[in-house]
């Protein structure tokens, strides 16, 4: 699995070096990875679809790599992470982890978010709940919605995987 999805982190739009995603179209062993076109046809439906599946979600990271705009996927992945926590002692702490990497200005992965919505979730996390990210959370993710899903849907990147699934 490492080997196939090691290529992830090449920043490409093309599908050359993202080829080990999927395995030869001869393959047929059970331990391959295996998507079907209805798969990937599906990630265009809808941005929740490619979400959730493993490999869309692989996908679509290493297109925003290839677009130097991982922060993104990368804030919303920690914010789903985050809503996990049963321990408030771990809570606090990966608030301020995301908070110092994400929401904080000039942070090293700052996420594009008006002032308004960075001073709300500063004071929400003052006292972190597991709900504390869900407005900032939800801004990002309509931001990928509308801005990075359709170019990733039109990416070579993206074709290359649809054809591939096609062979």
């Amino acid at each position: 699995m490492k080997t196939r999805l090691g290529c992830l982190s090449k920043k490409s739009d093309s599908y050359s070096d993202f080829s080990e995603f999927l395995p030869p179209a001869h393959e047929t062993t059970a331990r391959c990875l295996k998507l079907s076109t209805d798969e990937v046809v599906r990630w265009s439906e809808s941005f929740d679809h490619l979400l959730a599946h493993k490999y869309g979600l692989a996908a679509f990271r290493t297109f925003l790599k290839s677009e130097f705009s991982d922060e993104n996927i990368e804030f919303w992945m920690a914010c789903e992470e985050y809503k996990k926590i049963k321990s408030s002692t771990k809570l606090v702490s990966k608030a301020s982890k995301i908070f110092k990497e994400f929401i904080e200005v000039q942070s090293p992965r700052e996420v594009n978010i008006d002032y308004r919505t960075r001073e709300k979730t500063k004071q929400s996390l003052s006292d972190p709940t597991p709900t504390s990210l869900n407005e900032v959370q939800g801004k990002i993710y309509s931001l990928m919605e509308k801005d990075s899903y359709p170019r990733f849907l039109r990416s070579k990147m993206y074709q290359d995987i649809v054809n591939r699934a096609h062979a």
